[in-house]
C-alpha cells in the first residue's frame, strides 16, 4: 500500500490534476496539507479512509459537520429515499416544515427560523437583519473569532501585535477589504466586561449588532463567562441593537445549544453544520418581533432572503434524522469522551514537560504550542514557533492514524468510543516525544 505523502501517491496523482484546474490545487483552504493534500475516499463511522487506503480516525469530521460520523445508516437511508423523489424545487417541501419545527422545540426563544446555505451566508443573514431593524450599519465582534467568509464577520480575525493595537483595532482579513467594511466593525477584546462596554457605549447610536460565540473556536473553546454574557445581553438592549449569538458549532452542546446550557438569551441565533446531518445548511432563529423583518405578507420584507437550494429537501431530511440522534443523553456521552480526552492529553504534556497544551469544552478541543493561560485572542495568539510545533504535531498524528486540523482544533463525534480516544492520547504521547528536541539530538 502507498502512504501519502509518497509521490507515487493516489492522492499525489490527484493533487496534479487538481493543480490544473484549481487554484492553488484546492477549492478549499482549510484542509490544505503540505505538500499536497489527503484525498477522502470514503468514509465509514468513526473513520476517514484516503485514495491509498489508508484509514484514520476522523476527529475533524468535516469541520463539526459530521456529529455522528461518516455515513450513519438512519441518514443513508433518510436521504437515499429523499433524493429518488427530487432533490430541489422551486416550490416548498414537507422537509424543510418537519425540520423548522424540530429545531424551534429545542429552544425557547426560537419561534420562527430562515434557511440558508451554510453558517457564513447565516451570520451574513443575521447582520443584514440586524441593520434592517434598526436602520444603522456598525456591528460590534470579539477579536479573534471566527464567523464565516464575509468580509464584516471576518475583521480582525487574525490580527497580529504588529497590528491589533493598545485595544482591539478594526483590522481586515483579505487583500482589498474596503475602509468602509473595517469603520463598521467595533472590535472588543473576550470576556473582558469593562473594555467592551467602554467600547461599545463610545459609539452606541451607530451599533446594529453585537456578534459573539459562546465558545469560540479560535480561542481554544474557551466558554464565555456569565458576567461577559449578561453584560452583552444588557448593552445591546440598552443601546437598542440586536444580540446575535453564533452557534454554528456551539450548538452540539446541549439539545438547546450553548444558548440553553448558559443562559443566554440572544434576538437572532445563527446555525449550521450539524442541523444538515452532513449536507449544506444553515439557518438564522429567534422571536417572531424580530424574525418579522423576512416577513413578505405586508409587501417587500426589510430583508428579502432567497437562494436557489435553500430549504433544499436533501439537506432537511438529513438535518432532522441529525437532530432526532441527538438526544442529550447523546449528547453526554461525546462530552464524556471529550473530557476524557481533554484530562489524558493534558496528562501527555505534562508529563513529558512539552511546551504545549489543550483546551476546550464539551466534545471539541485544540492543542496549542504554547501553556499560557487562555482567556481572549491575545493569550491565544500562537508565535510562528508555536504554530509550527502545533502543524508538526498535527503532521505526526496524521501518521499515526488520526486527523485533525492544522490549528490542532478537533470535534468528537457519536460513532466515537472511549478506544478511540485513549488511542489518540497515547498517539499524542508517541508523537511528543518522537518531536522532542532529545529525540532529534
Amino acid at each position: 500500500m502507498t502512504i501519502w505523502p509518497s509521490p507515487e501517491s493516489r492522492s499525489k496523482a490527484l493533487y496534479d490534476r487538481a493543480a490544473k484546474v484549481m487554484p492553488g490545487g484546492i477549492t478549499r483552504i482549510q484542509p490544505w496539507q503540505d505538500p499536497f493534500p489527503v484525498y477522502a475516499a470514503y468514509g465509514e463511522g468513526a473513520y476517514v479512509v484516503d485514495e491509498d487506503g489508508t484509514r484514520r480516525l476522523d476527529l475533524l469530521n468535516n469541520f463539526a459537520s459530521l456529529i455522528h460520523g461518516h455515513a450513519h445508516p438512519a441518514i443513508v437511508e433518510a436521504v437515499t429515499k429523499r433524493v429518488a423523489l427530487g432533490t430541489a424545487f422551486t416550490l416548498p417541501t414537507e422537509a424543510e416544515v418537519a425540520l423548522a419545527e424540530t429545531i424551534c422545540a429545542r429552544v425557547e426563544g426560537f419561534e420562527w427560523i430562515r434557511f440558508s446555505n451554510s453558517g457564513s451566508e447565516a451570520v451574513m443573514c443575521a447582520i443584514k437583519a440586524a441593520r434592517a431593524l434598526t436602520g444603522r450599519s456598525k456591528i460590534v465582534k470579539v477579536e479573534g473569532c471566527y464567523h464565516g467568509a464575509y468580509d464584516y464577520a471576518e475583521v480582525s480575525l487574525d490580527s497580529e501585535p504588529e497590528n491589533w493595537g493598545n485595544e482591539p483595532r478594526s483590522v481586515g482579513f483579505s487583500a482589498g477589504v474596503p475602509k468602509g467594511v473595517t469603520d463598521d466593525v467595533i472590535v472588543i477584546p473576550f470576556n473582558d466586561v469593562e473594555a467592551a462596554q467602554r467600547i461599545i457605549l463610545s459609539e452606541r447610536h451607530q451599533i446594529a449588532a453585537i456578534l459573539i460565540d459562546a465558545t469560540p473556536s479560535y480561542l481554544g473553546f474557551t466558554p464565555i463567562s456569565t458576567a461577559f454574557a449578561r453584560a452583552m445581553e444588557s448593552l445591546a438592549e440598552k443601546i437598542g441593537a440586536l444580540l446575535i449569538l453564533d452557534e454554528v458549532i456551539s450548538f452540539r452542546m446541549h439539545e438547546g445549544g450553548a444558548q440553553t446550557l448558559y443562559g443566554i438569551k440572544p434576538h437572532l441565533t445563527t446555525m449550521a453544520k450539524i442541523i444538515g446531518g452532513g449536507f449544506p445548511v444553515g439557518a438564522v432563529a429567534g422571536s417572531r418581533e424580530v424574525m418579522r423583518v423576512f416577513d413578505h405578507r405586508q409587501g417587500k420584507p426589510l430583508l428579502p432572503w432567497s437562494g436557489t437550494f435553500t430549504g433544499n429537501p436533501v439537506s432537511m431530511v438529513a438535518g432532522k434524522v441529525s437532530l432526532d440522534l441527538l438526544s442529550q443523553s447523546a449528547i453526554d456521552r461525546i462530552d464524556a469522551l471529550g473530557a476524557r480526552l481533554r484530562e489524558g492529553v493534558a496528562a501527555v504534556y505534562q508529563q513529558r514537560g512539552e511546551p504545549g497544551q489543550v483546551t476546550g469544552v464539551s466534545s471539541m478541543f485544540r492543542l496549542h504550542g504554547h501553556a499560557r493561560p487562555i482567556i481572549d485572542h491575545r493569550s491565544c495568539y500562537h508565535t510562528a514557533e508555536e504554530a509550527r510545533r502545533v502543524l508538526a504535531l498535527q503532521r505526526a498524528l496524521l501518521d499515526e492514524g488520526y486527523h485533525l486540523s492544522g490549528k490542532g482544533m478537533g470535534f468528537i463525534a457519536t460513532a466515537m468510543n472511549e478506544n478511540d480516544i485513549d488511542g489518540f492520547v497515547a498517539a499524542v504521547g508517541r508523537a511528543l516525544d518522537r518531536l522532542s528536541p532529545a529525540a532529534a539530538a
